[in-house]
């Protein structure tokens, strides 16, 4: 990684995109690019991280992101370790500064955390001396999938995001993959338009450097890409939506809706997606579709911030 040589990451945890300027953003993305090539070789395991350790601890469920880190660090060569709140002492009453404490006397070099309550990365990363990175922390960020969706973004735009129009679909209230994009992209240029039941907006909406709708065929038009969210109803309450069928009808992205965005048009999903609901089927799998490419850029963006921030002590910052 020869550009280290000149750029040297300032940053011991990564709690959210808003902490990053856009040079240090760039740079992961360059970083990004490399680790994306070693990913396409017959064998892409390299030494780089030999005799560091990864603490992977999601106290929520996680399928692309846990996966996507684990592979990464593994890629890496270095020692991944995995624990989940059922399997902590977080059932037996622990408290998350006890155990994250548990967790450093080990001595590991990054903790990746996920976790239901907002602000519990930077409750740990306060208390700990080893990197500690977001992996979701309550409805509050998602720097990485921020960064991931940046690398997919950057590569269907040719590195070009100003003047550029998204448009994020479905349940904003409830989305710190929404928050976190917004906060990057529209620092890129990028104009962003949420689309959403005024009961999947939040209160605070109206503050943000966004274009909103409630009528998706409007919302559509000529964007640049589309990125739908996932529709949360395991942290909505009683009341926010109407019919399921009724929010299908009114809020899921079809053919006919990408017709009026401009040629090419990206689309874009964190996922898991529910098809049918949030997005057709034939879209989610269709040419433009970047949600695959999502999930390789999950990948290499990963190799990047866990080789920045594993390292960072190594360079004497």
């Amino acid at each position: 990684m020869s550009q280290e040589k000149h750029f040297i990451w300032p940053h011991k945890d990564l709690l959210d995109v808003s902490q990053l300027s856009l040079e240090e953003v760039s740079h992961l993305l360059d970083t990004a690019e490399q680790f994306h090539e070693i990913n396409q070789r017959p064998v892409k395991k390299v030494p780089t991280l030999k005799g560091k350790s990864v603490v992977l601890f999601f106290a929520e469920p996680s399928t692309r992101t846990k996966t996507s880190f684990d592979v990464a660090g593994k890629r890496l060569s270095a020692d991944t370790f995995s624990l989940s709140s059922s399997s902590s002492s977080l059932t037996k009453g622990e408290s998350l500064k006890d155990t994250a404490l548990t967790l450093e006397a080990m001595n590991p070099d990054v903790i990746v955390l996920r976790h239901k309550a907002n602000g519990a990365s930077q409750f740990i990363a306060e208390r700990l001396d080893c990197a500690v990175v977001n992996a979701g922390d309550g409805c509050h960020a998602h720097p990485t999938q921020a960064i991931l969706d940046n690398f997919t973004l950057r590569r269907a735009w040719n590195n070009e995001y100003a003047g550029r129009t998204l448009l994020i679909l479905g349940d904003v209230r409830h989305s710190r993959v929404a928050r976190s994009n917004i906060n990057l992209l529209t620092r890129q240029g990028v104009k962003v338009r949420l689309c959403a039941p005024r009961t999947l907006l939040p209160h605070t909406v109206h503050n943000w450097p966004v274009e909103i709708y409630h009528d998706l065929t409007k919302a559509v038009e000529g964007v640049d890409a589309v990125m739908c969210l996932r529709l949360q109803l395991e942290r909505q309450q009683a009341g926010l939506l109407p019919e399921l069928s009724e929010y299908a009808r009114m809020f899921c992205l079809t053919g006919n809706h990408m017709e009026m965005a401009k040629e090419g048009a990206k689309i874009l999903h964190p996922g898991p997606m529910n098809r049918g609901l949030e997005i057709a089927s034939d879209l989610a799998d269709c040419n433009e579709s970047r949600v695959l490419n999502q999930v390789s850029a999950g990948v290499a963006t990963r190799m990047a911030i866990l080789y920045l921030h594993a390292t960072r002590k190594d360079k004497g910052a």
